[in-house]
């Protein structure tokens, strides 16, 4: 049976919301590898690319495989007693521990520990992404093949004004331009991503298509079932200097800051 890899990839925080909305279930990347671009120069057939034994040619492999989304995180001021924590840029949802070294803190609000306000996407940590994708279908075309419906499934989304019309991005709808299609839209966004000339170089693209489901739920479901003392994650709880005292059997309430796994 072949093995399953895991890699990361980057999504901005308009495209992370996408993915958490359900809108975006598709994603593009253009084709750099050498040995890639070789064989389609060379007149080989781009689902050659995706062929099983040809896995390594695809940048984020072949389906199967998972993907953990890197995204930006920012520091959370605003918690009770000034604690300093985490959340995520693009919803301000808090970040939680998961997969740590100390699992009685998996399944707790993270304190902030990086220099800036900001923490780029390209520095996320691996226990602190909350997506993770499982890559369902690979392929290869050029980047203009795309159809309308899968310009869709990329994430641009339909003008809330009910015009019928397309945008690749978010904001009001004097800031942002509507196009008559989804494919015109993801143009688009194509252009904003990858600079003004992109989309008319029509280079090859390789695509995937994924399912997605929490990692850090499925993390934290595990960590709790391990370690029943894990502390309550709530904003202004801070790390205890002392081990924290495991509730006794016969106890029906846990105590302050503890929770009992669900």
């Amino acid at each position: 049976m072949p093995e399953m890899k895991e890699r990361p990839i980057l999504f901005s925080a308009p495209m992370v919301r996408a993915i958490l909305e359900g809108r975006k279930t598709v994603t593009r990347r253009e084709v750099k590898k050498r040995p890639a671009l070789d064989c389609l120069a060379a007149g080989f057939e781009p689902a050659f690319l995706t062929l099983p034994g040809n896995a390594d040619l695809c940048p984020y492999g072949k389906p199967g495989d998972r993907l953990w989304v890197r995204e930006t995180t920012e520091i959370d001021e605003q918690t009770s007693d000034g604690v300093v924590l985490s959340k995520y840029s693009a919803d301000g949802e808090p970040v939680h521990y998961s997969s740590g070294d100390d699992p009685e803190y998996n399944g707790t609000v993270a304190h902030w520990d990086y220099p800036r306000r900001s923490r780029p996407s390209i520095h996320m940590k691996r226990w602190a992404c909350r997506i993770l994708l499982e890559i369902t279908d690979v392929r290869a075309e050029r980047l203009q093949d795309i159809s309308e419906d899968q310009a869709k499934a990329e994430g641009v989304r339909l003008m809330r004004d009910c015009s019928d019309t397309w945008v690749s991005r978010e904001g009001p709808g004097s800031l942002v331009t509507p196009w008559p299609t989804a494919k015109e839209a993801f143009s688009d966004l194509w252009n904003t991503i990858n600079g003004p000339q992109a989309w008319a170089a029509n280079r090859w693209s390789g695509w995937s298509s994924s399912s997605r489901w929490s990692a850090n739920e499925e993390d934290q479901r595990f960590a709790r079932w391990e370690s029943p003392t894990a502390i309550k994650a709530m904003p202004g709880i801070q790390k205890p200097a002392l081990e924290v005292p495991k509730p006794t059997a016969s106890s029906d309430t846990p105590t302050a800051n503890i929770c009992a796994p669900p």
